[in-house]
C-alpha cells in the first residue's frame, strides 16, 4: 500500500465515520489501520482519533475496540494458597485468599480483595509450605479465621455491587481445585456454608485449551509461554497468580475469545 493510497484510506475513515454504525466503527477502524504503513499511521493517527472522539468514542474505545463483548460484567479471579507438605497433610487449610475484580468490558482490574488466613488444625506452617508459597509463619499468625474471611468477602462483594442480581459475575480459577475441592472441603470440615457465588466458575486451563488448542500441563507457566507473556511475580503466590490469570484472560479476550462457565452446576 503506497503512502498516497494509505492517506486516501485514512481520509475515507475520517470523512465517513458518521456513516458507520457505532458498533461497527471500531472494527472498521482496526481493519483500515492494519493495512496502513507505519508512516501514515504516525502522521494521521491523531486526526482519526480526534474524528472518532467527535462521534462519542472516548479513551475507553481503544480498550474496547479489539475484542468482542464478554458474557459477564465482571470476572472474579481467585487463587488460593493452602497448608501443604510432603506427604500431604490433611485437612488442608486456606492460608491466602486473593480475589481480583476484572471488568468484563475493558478486562482491566478494578478492585482487589486480599487476606491471609489463620490455619487452625495445623497452625504451624511447614518448611515445604513456606518454600512453595513464600508465606511465612508471621503472615498467618493472628490473622482472621476462614469463617471471618468469608464474611469479609461477602461484605466486599456487596460493596462492589456484585450481589446485585442484575450484575453478571463469575469466578475464574487456574484449575478446578480451588472451588471444587479446597473451599467446599474445608467448609464441610468446619461446618460452614458455601455461598452460591462460589458454586460456578471458569477454569482458565479449559478456556485456554479451547482458545489455543493445547492443554497447559504446567498451568500458568505454559499459558504465559504460549501467549508470549512475561510471568508476573512469584509462582505460587496467590495474589501474583491472580495477576497472571488476569493478564492471560486479557490477552485471550483481545484475540477474540469469549469466556464461558466451565463448571457443572451444583
Amino acid at each position: 500500500v503506497s503512502d498516497a493510497s494509505g492517506c486516501s484510506m485514512v481520509a475515507l475513515l475520517h470523512t465517513g465515520a458518521a456513516k458507520f454504525p457505532r458498533n461497527l466503527l471500531p472494527r472498521v477502524r482496526q481493519a483500515v489501520c492494519s493495512l496502513l504503513p507505519a508512516g501514515v499511521l504516525k502522521g494521521y493517527g491523531s486526526i482519526v482519533s480526534r474524528k472518532l472522539a467527535s462521534h462519542g468514542f472516548g479513551a475507553s474505545m481503544a480498550a474496547m475496540s479489539s475484542f468482542p463483548p464478554q458474557r459477564y460484567h465482571y470476572f472474579l479471579v481467585l487463587d488460593f494458597e493452602a497448608t501443604c507438605d510432603k506427604p500431604q497433610i490433611h485437612p488442608q487449610e486456606i492460608i491466602e485468599f486473593p480475589i481480583l475484580k476484572l471488568n468484563g468490558r475493558t478486562m482491566e482490574i478494578e478492585s482487589t480483595f486480599h487476606m491471609y488466613v489463620q490455619p487452625v488444625v495445623h497452625p504451624q506452617l511447614t518448611p515445604f509450605c513456606t518454600e512453595l508459597t513464600g508465606i511465612i509463619q508471621g503472615m498467618v499468625d493472628g490473622q482472621p479465621s476462614l469463617q471471618q474471611v468469608l464474611e469479609r468477602v461477602d461484605e466486599w462483594m456487596a460493596k462492589e455491587g456484585l450481589l446485585d442480581p442484575s450484575v453478571k459475575s463469575i469466578f475464574v480459577t487456574c484449575g478446578d481445585w480451588d472451588l471444587k475441592v479446597m473451599l467446599p472441603g474445608q467448609c464441610q470440615y468446619l461446618g460452614l456454608p458455601v455461598a452460591d457465588y462460589f458454586k460456578q466458575w471458569i477454569n482458565l486451563k479449559k478456556a485456554y485449551s479451547f482458545a489455543m488448542g493445547s492443554w497447559p500441563k504446567n498451568g500458568l507457566l505454559d499459558m504465559n509461554k504460549g501467549l508470549n507473556l512475561q510471568h508476573i511475580g512469584r509462582p505460587h503466590s496467590g495474589i501474583d497468580d491472580c495477576k497472571n490469570i488476569a493478564n492471560i484472560m486479557k490477552t485471550l479476550a483481545h484475540r477474540g475469545f469469549i469466556f464461558k462457565q466451565t463448571s457443572k452446576p451444583f
